[in-house]
């Protein structure tokens, strides 16, 4: 069974940096990670390694001006 939980929201460069200072501090140690989506939190439990992915895209148009992302991905096995 999968489960899913997404949210979207702008938050200015000062606060995003903070989300993903408090993120960190979710996986540093070996407890659960509690994570902020939205307007809940979702329990985690990382295992020691896991399997990052990271992407930056940067696009260019002439009608729509230039924009530029990163996605990160993390994955884990989930220990039973």
């Amino acid at each position: 069974m999968a489960s899913s939980t997404e949210s979207s929201q702008t938050m200015d460069r000062q606060e995003f940096a903070e989300y993903l200072r408090d993120l960190a501090d979710q996986f540093d140690g070996e407890s659960e990670a509690n994570i902020p989506v939205g307007n809940k939190s979702v329990n985690l439990s990382p295992t020691p390694n896991v399997k990052t992915e990271i992407e930056v895209i940067e696009r260019s148009s002439m009608l729509r001006g230039n924009k530029e992302s990163i996605e990160l991905n993390a994955r884990w096995k989930r220990n039973k």
